[in-house]
């Protein structure tokens, strides 16, 4: 069943916004034409991080949405969304933002600077998890379900019935294959049909929190206590990466030079694919929660933390905050 889209469009302020060098996000204010919202007071966890085609990276938080050069870290723009709690961001083919949050999805158009709230009638409006396919549809994953979007025509396409684990907490494409992390492992959905294909369950940890395809072709699974590798063709389990056993893995990335960056509830950690071998933990972060991450952007490795945005030196391997998105108690402890 088709269901149109379509609730309220709002313009944003325009214009490009210095960097801050000592504000943080609480004490930066948009024009009246934005969407006015106050930051979730002492909540500046960073979420989700989106670099876009021109080279920007849009950054999620509970305290709004930015957009930034990673290469200088300067602040070109602040979005005040309708929910404060984003949890994921995706970018379509022709360069819309797409902002999961817990009141439903919200696309913004960097081009019109244009934010629309969508009413789609999703399985629950808590989103999770975004991605978007090799056909240009976007899946959107919920804590009840997952459904597939046009997001040139505005129309969802398909919700998948009685999806197994339930909620959609991570999603990653594999050709024509998308792979979703459930409460009870993961499950091989087919694009074209939306059907489910099969399952890989009983996995260490439980519930998968994180996914992502490596360089290899092998799923890179995170669960409360593993760091897991699957291999998607056989839908099997490869190995369990042992330095990172009893570790709670929130989010994996792969840089350029096929490392594999890990963040977990203790730190950021970098890692040797093949062998698993710890390369490094990254000190000075604005926190050792690390929730997401984007490498091979502004030849900086991003990291989103519960206390807001951090960003690694590829030359000294050390974490620094980004000055203008971490909250005020970084900033207090760093003077």
């Amino acid at each position: 069943m088709l269901s149109l889209l379509v609730l309220s469009s709002l313009t944003l302020s325009s214009g490009i916004y210095p960097f801050p060098s000592t504000l943080s996000p609480a004490s930066f204010s948009v024009g009246p034409t934005a969407l006015a919202q106050a930051p979730i007071a002492s909540d500046y966890r960073v979420t989700a991080l989106q670099p876009d085609f021109t080279g920007d990276l849009w950054v999620g938080s509970w305290a709004g949405l930015s957009r930034i050069n990673p290469e200088s870290g300067q602040v070109l723009q602040r979005v005040r969304l309708p929910s404060r709690t984003l949890e994921a961001l995706a970018q379509d083919r022709v360069g819309r933002i797409w902002a999961g949050t817990f009141d439903g999805l919200v696309r913004v158009d960097p081009r019109t600077n244009v934010i629309t709230a969508q009413n789609f009638t999703l399985p629950s409006n808590r989103v999770l998890s975004l991605q978007i396919d090799s056909r240009g549809f976007l899946w959107a994953g919920t804590d009840r379900g997952l459904v597939m979007i046009s997001p040139d025509r505005g129309l969802l396409m398909t919700t998948v019935q009685d999806l197994p684990g339930v909620s959609a907490n991570a999603l990653a494409l594999d050709g024509n294959n998308l792979w979703v992390g459930t409460l009870n492992g993961l499950v091989q959905i087919n694009t074209a049909s939306a059907f489910p294909v099969r399952e890989v369950g009983r996995l260490p940890g439980g519930a998968v929190q994180s996914l992502t395809l490596g360089p290899q072709g092998n799923l890179w699974v995170g669960t409360a206590s593993s760091l897991l590798v699957v291999d998607p063709v056989r839908a099997e389990l490869v190995r369990s990466v042992g330095t990172m056993r009893g570790r709670n893995v929130q989010t994996i990335e792969f840089d350029r030079a096929g490392n594999v960056w890990v963040g977990t509830t203790s730190g950021l950690f970098k890692l040797k694919p093949d062998s698993g071998e710890l390369l490094g933990q990254v000190p000075s972060l604005p926190s050792g929660d690390i929730l997401a991450l984007s490498p091979n952007t502004g030849n900086k490795i991003w990291a989103g933390t519960s206390e807001g945005l951090g960003w690694v030196s590829l030359t000294t391997g050390e974490g620094n905050p980004h000055w203008g998105l971490v909250s005020p108690v970084v900033l207090e402890a760093r003077q």
